[in-house]
């Protein structure tokens, strides 16, 4: 079994977005759905009992082989990452699916044009890269395996 690869640091802020948007639902013990931030797709979490093997069907997790943010939100939601819930709350309601089209997938540029917006409303830049350094170790560490029980991404609504 393999690990999973790293994702970008982007992943991470869209992870805190989806737990600020309370966008994440633990179906069972070892299940969740993670609603996308434009809520047309619900991407669905299972993990093993003691959380070393993890999977999604979203479209990070199944095409690119990095953990992708429904997972991380899930780390987040069930404690097994610790995460500040204020400098989480500073990314709710955050439209990710639009920006990073916006940005033609450049999530490096879609980040840093939402932390400009963060940043002109009074909020710290630096305090939420801080978090999502943190957030992006605490991940690493785990060295998460991925499951072999793989689900294709769900089609949008049209």
């Amino acid at each position: 079994m393999s690990t999973w690869k790293m994702p970008p640091k982007a992943k991470v802020y869209e992870a805190l977005s989806a737990v600020a948007d309370k966008r994440v639902s633990l179906t069972g013990a070892t299940t969740a759905q993670v609603l996308s931030s434009s809520r047309d797709k619900t991407y669905d979490v299972a993990w093993s009992e003691d959380i070393s093997e993890m999977t999604s069907n979203d479209n990070a997790s199944y095409w690119q082989g990095y953990i992708g943010y429904p997972i991380i939100a899930v780390l987040l939601q069930i404690g097994k990452i610790s995460f500040n819930p204020q400098i989480a709350q500073r990314l709710a309601d955050v439209p990710w699916k639009s920006v990073n089209e916006q940005f033609k997938r450049d999530y490096d540029k879609a980040t840093n044009h939402i932390l400009d917006e963060i940043e002109a409303r009074g909020g710290s830049r630096t305090e939420l890269a801080q978090e999502v350094e943190r957030i992006h170790e605490q991940l690493n560490s785990l060295q998460l395996k991925r499951s072999q029980r793989r689900r294709r991404p769900p089609k949008g609504k049209k």
